[in-house]
C-alpha cells in the first residue's frame, strides 16, 4: 500500500531537494529562454547587419544592428524574458521610423547566443559585453546613448545606467522587484520554498532611486503578468531631477 505524504512531509521534502540541488536549481525556474526565432522575411523590411560578440566571460552571445540616422542616438535594447531578438520586430521598426539607430541583442541561451543563463548576474554580464561591442565599434562615438529596458529587461537597463550612465532610459512594463513579481504570480510556492532559495534580486525599485538619468517610463493598465501599480511605484521611487 502506497502512502499519501502529509503536507509537512512534502514540504520538507522540496525543501531538503532546494537544499540538495543547490539554488542555482532554483533560480532556472525563472528564466525561460524565447529559443523560438519568428519568420524575419515575413515580418522584418529593415537593413540589420547580425552582430556576434562576447560576453567578459567569453559567452557567444548574437545580436541586430539596425542603423538609423548617424546624427541621432543609438538605443541598445534589452528586451524581456520568454522572447528573444525576433520578438521585439515592432519596438525596433518604431524606433527605427524615428531615425533611431538599434542595437538588440539576446542573453546567453535566448535566440542564437550560446550558453545558460542561471544567474542575475549572467544577464550583466552580456549587457556588458553589448556594451563593449558598442563602444568599439563605429557606433562608439554616436551622440547619446539610450537604454530601453522591456520587461525584464529594465532591470538589465537601470543595471547599466547605475554602471555607465546613458543619455536617458526608456522602460516598457517594467517590475518592481523579483519578490513582489513572484508574489503576485505564485504566492504560495514562493512563499513557502522560493523566498528562501531564490538570491537574485532583480530590485529595480532601490537601482532606480539611485538613477540621474532622465527615465520615462509606460505600462499599459490591462497587462496581465506585470501590474501597473509597479511602474507608478517605480515612478514615485526615481529621483531624477528630469523624471516628475
Amino acid at each position: 500500500m502506497i502512502k499519501r505524504l502529509t503536507p509537512k512531509v512534502l514540504f520538507f521534502s522540496v525543501l531538503l531537494f532546494f537544499l540538495l540541488s543547490g539554488c542555482n536549481n532554483a533560480t532556472r525556474f525563472i528564466f525561460k529562454p524565447g529559443q523560438a526565432l519568428a519568420p524575419l522575411q515575413e515580418t522584418i523590411r529593415l537593413e540589420y547587419q547580425n552582430i556576434w560578440f562576447e560576453a567578459p566571460d567569453g559567452t557567444k552571445l548574437h545580436g541586430w544592428l539596425i542603423p538609423g540616422d548617424p546624427a541621432a542616438p543609438m538605443v541598445l535594447f534589452f528586451h524581456g524574458n520568454a522572447t528573444n531578438i525576433t520578438h521585439s520586430l515592432p519596438n525596433i521598426e518604431y524606433l527605427h521610423q524615428l531615425g533611431l539607430n538599434v542595437f538588440i541583442f539576446d542573453y546567453r541561451g535566448f535566440g542564437k547566443s550560446n550558453g545558460v543563463s542561471l544567474r542575475e548576474k549572467d544577464l550583466y554580464q552580456d549587457a556588458r559585453g553589448a556594451l563593449k561591442w558598442l563602444q568599439e565599434s563605429e557606433w562608439g562615438s554616436s551622440k547619446g546613448l539610450i537604454y530601453y529596458g522591456r520587461s525584464m529587461g529594465a532591470t538589465v537597463a537601470l543595471q547599466m545606467a547605475l554602471e555607465q550612465p546613458p543619455a536617458g532610459i526608456i522602460l516598457e512594463c517594467p517590475f518592481t522587484s523579483l519578490h513582489d513579481i513572484a508574489m503576485k504570480m505564485n504566492p504560495i510556492s514562493y512563499g513557502l520554498v522560493g523566498r528562501w532559495f531564490i538570491k537574485d534580486r532583480f530590485d529595480n525599485k532601490t537601482k532606480i532611486s539611485s538613477i540621474s538619468a532622465p527615465v520615462l517610463i509606460f505600462h499599459g493598465k490591462k497587462d496581465r503578468i506585470i501590474p501597473f501599480w509597479m511602474s507608478l511605484k517605480l515612478y514615485s521611487s526615481q529621483n531624477s531631477p528630469f523624471g516628475k
